[in-house]
């Protein structure tokens, strides 16, 4: 199943089954760069593939019902470098809420979208589709029905990318993360149809 996939920073603890990784934490690590809070944090450990094809979609069910202290996260990732990448996750918060959202970097400034869901919620789909250097980024709860999180530009996501899954715990903390029910398939974001752009006089 993971013939060609590599790691980056490979985590002290992981597993890898037929069609299940666990990835153990370690404290302190995370990806974002240098927006609002100014740090730069580059070393949470990343399984990925590459891929040239540029019509495509990547879907993952997440379980993170280790989560237990704020930021603990995992999720899909797209990373080309320290300075070029996105990622979207279930961030836990409290025994509340956590925030489901997700972060595009594009040369070295992150952003982050996020929106409020129940503590309650253990488990994730993602996918994540490419239409050459544009991305589409989904959610489900069952696998089935996916809702849009967000469509975004990549500067750099022109050509060869890798692509995978990630997990980290920014604060001084330590969960089990794990990911299952990995495919590839044909790109379930189609081309757009609706409004054409005004013409140009």
């Amino acid at each position: 199943m993971f013939e060609g996939w590599t790691w980056t920073r490979k985590p002290a603890v992981c597993e890898a089954e037929e069609d299940r990784i666990t990835i153990t934490t370690e404290p302190h690590t995370d990806l974002w760069q240098r927006t609002y809070y100014h740090f730069r944090n580059d070393n949470a450990p990343l399984f990925q593939m590459k891929s040239g094809e540029k019509y495509f979609s990547f879907i993952v069910k997440t379980d993170f019902s280790g989560a237990h202290q704020r930021f603990d996260q995992c999720g899909i990732v797209l990373y080309l470098d320290s300075e070029n990448w996105l990622k979207a996750s279930v961030e836990y918060e409290n025994g509340v809420y956590q925030h489901l959202g997700s972060v595009v970097t594009n040369h070295g400034y992150s952003d982050w979208a996020t929106t409020e869901i129940s503590a309650e919620e253990k488990t994730m789909w993602y996918r994540l589709s490419r239409r050459e250097d544009d991305y589409c980024i989904e959610c489900s709860k069952d696998g089935e029905h996916f809702s849009q999180m967000r469509v975004c530009h990549l500067l750099e996501g022109n050509n060869e990318i890798t692509f995978g899954i990630y997990a980290c715990s920014p604060e001084d903390s330590s969960f089990q993360a794990v990911f299952t029910d990995m495919k590839i398939t044909e790109c379930a974001w189609k081309a757009h149809d609706g409004q054409q752009p005004d013409e140009q006089e």
